[in-house]
């Protein structure tokens, strides 16, 4: 025991420099507080639907939702219900099992709607493509306004994706 008190007063307090705030990421904070505050008026809520997926996309999803990104702190909250959303984050192939689901959560969703994939699978159904089993990507099933391409994409890739969403307003553009 005197020898690893001994080493501890001889060695120190070793730890790493906390890492220094990313720039691009505040100004992209900036951005959407902005645009969610004369879109939406100061709170966008978002459901997020889990069509199939190998749940990364869910981790990245969760990780925006962290102390880091603090997606609470800029107006944007995770709902519940598609009643109360402003937004759907949908990720995966859309499974068969989860078609009808997915479609009543798209109608259950109140005008204007946004709807964005997350993940290559929900892009273009990546490693899973159509099949038996799968219906492929989400645009075969609702209707998608912003793709977000990664898997899985970065937490900043998803706010990029909720921030374009959002700046192109309640029409459904092409994906």
């Amino acid at each position: 025991m005197y020898q690893i008190l001994k080493q501890i007063v001889k060695t120190g307090i070793k730890t790493e420099t906390p890492p220094q705030g990313d720039a691009s990421l505040r100004v992209l904070e900036q951005r959407l507080q902005r645009e969610i505050l004369d879109v939406f008026g100061g709170a966008l809520a978002i459901r997020m639907v889990d069509a199939g997926s190998c749940n990364g996309c869910e981790l990245e999803i969760h990780a925006v939702n962290n102390a880091y990104y603090n997606l609470e702190g800029m107006g944007i909250k995770l709902v519940a219900s598609p009643r109360h959303a402003d937004l759907l984050l949908v990720t995966g192939p859309v499974s068969r099992h989860m078609e009808v689901a997915l479609r009543r959560t798209y109608d259950a969703t109140p005008e204007p709607k946004l709807v964005v994939a997350i993940g290559d699978c929900g892009c273009d159904g990546g490693i899973f493509g159509q099949g038996y089993a799968s219906c492929g990507k989400i645009a075969n099933v609702i209707p998608v306004d912003v793709a977000v391409p990664g898997c899985p994409p970065t937490p900043v890739a998803i706010l990029q994706g909720i921030l374009t969403a959002i700046s192109r307003g309640h029409a459904p553009a092409d994906t």
